[in-house]
């Protein structure tokens, strides 16, 4: 066999490899260019450019793009390319002072930048800044909400879980267990005013609560199909008759694996007696503070969405068989979620949210 063309050594000047470094740690450093550091860095320590694409979770193509556009121009080679078009008015160092102060800093009287805001301090046109923001994916008017589990078993819960998405057992069904607790029986004050053209949907801001109802589910992970229940009240009594509504769905000879979070309910005596007398029960508890990482949490997402949160219910007993209609339309033609994400992955991406975190100086 015909030995491949020898791969050119990357060196690297201390000078390059503390720049590189810089750009991997700091913040304000665009993803793309955070990404071509790493790549740079994983080469000039030996690594193959497959070996660095499965490390960083990228292509082997772009590993090769990069290894060689640094090979050939250097620290420069890592810039995109000028695009064809009118020249810039605006130079490097201004677009880096609206990227900086926009992630290091905030207005005097308000919580975060605006367009506006940011033209009249940088003096930069509201124009410019909009496409400065879209091309670093900058957005200050949004935020986004995170939860670091503080499970002393949280890998161990983590690679369980995800391990029997990802592989699951043979002879057996998993099903992803929760309640979606207090759904309100919402009606509003005025009847709603249909959607035409140029207007949306129209509902008054006010509404009448008309009771609570608690949606117990169970997500066949496999098929996608949903067991559901409703019961007005969210004690143990309701979850132990749940899991017998679990048990008469289930073909015998068939093991059954439940993932669920660790509320109280679940570990009650009487249902850790109920499940003890059913060797073929497995139960897979979720991280504290992890419910992502229950796929039936999805269904829930999906259920609030198309029926639930612009619905208009009289009483407990409307909902409920709005609740009913749901599932049963559902169940006719059920598409499973597809877990994706290997433990690794997620392991991955928590440890850059916490360097991020560490970074920040907070």
């Amino acid at each position: 066999m015909k030995a491949g063309r020898p791969r050119k050594e990357l060196m690297l000047t201390e000078r390059d490899r503390n720049t590189l470094e810089r750009w991997t740690r700091r913040a304000t450093t665009a993803q793309s260019l955070a990404l071509r550091a790493r790549i740079i860095l994983a080469c000039a320590a030996g690594a193959s450019d497959v070996a660095v694409a499965r490390q960083l979770n990228t292509t082997r193509e772009t590993v090769g793009k990069w290894r060689r556009r640094f090979l050939h121009c250097g620290m420069d080679g890592l810039y995109d390319e000028p695009r064809p078009g009118a020249p810039r008015t605006l130079t490097d160092d201004r677009v880096e002072e609206v990227i900086v102060k926009t992630l290091e800093s905030k207005p005097e009287d308000s919580t975060h930048w605006s367009t506006r805001l940011m033209a009249a301090e940088t003096g930069v046109s509201q124009s410019s800044i909009v496409r400065i923001w879209h091309a670093f994916g900058l957005k200050p008017h949004m935020e986004d909400t995170f939860k670091l589990s503080n499970d002393p078993l949280f890998i161990e819960k983590v690679r369980d879980v995800v391990g029997l998405y990802m592989n699951p057992p043979e002879r057996a069904v998993i099903f992803s267990v929760d309640e979606k607790s207090q759904v309100q029986a919402l009606d509003r004050t005025q009847p709603l005013l249909p959607m035409s053209p140029g207007y949306p949907e129209r509902r008054s801001h006010d509404y009448v609560r008309n009771g609570t109802t608690s949606l117990f589910a169970a997500l066949d992970v496999a098929t996608g199909k949903v067991i559901g229940a409703c019961h007005r009240k969210h004690r143990h009594q309701e979850f132990l008759r749940f899991l017998k509504t679990i048990e008469a769905n289930v073909p015998e000879g068939l093991d059954v694996h439940l993932v669920m979070d660790n509320y109280a309910t679940h570990k009650t005596p009487k249902i850790k007696d109920w499940l003890a007398r059913r060797p073929h029960w497995h139960v897979h508890f979720t991280p504290t503070g992890a419910s992502w990482l229950n796929m039936v949490e999805r269904f829930f997402a999906q259920i609030t969405t198309r029926r639930i949160r612009r619905g208009a219910f009289r009483s407990v007993r409307e909902l409920e068989q709005a609740i009913h209609d749901y599932l049963q339309t559902h169940n006719e033609k059920p598409r499973p979620f597809i877990w994706s994400a290997t433990a690794d992955e997620i392991f991955r991406k928590i440890a850059r949210l916490c360097e991020g975190i560490y970074n920040s100086g907070h």
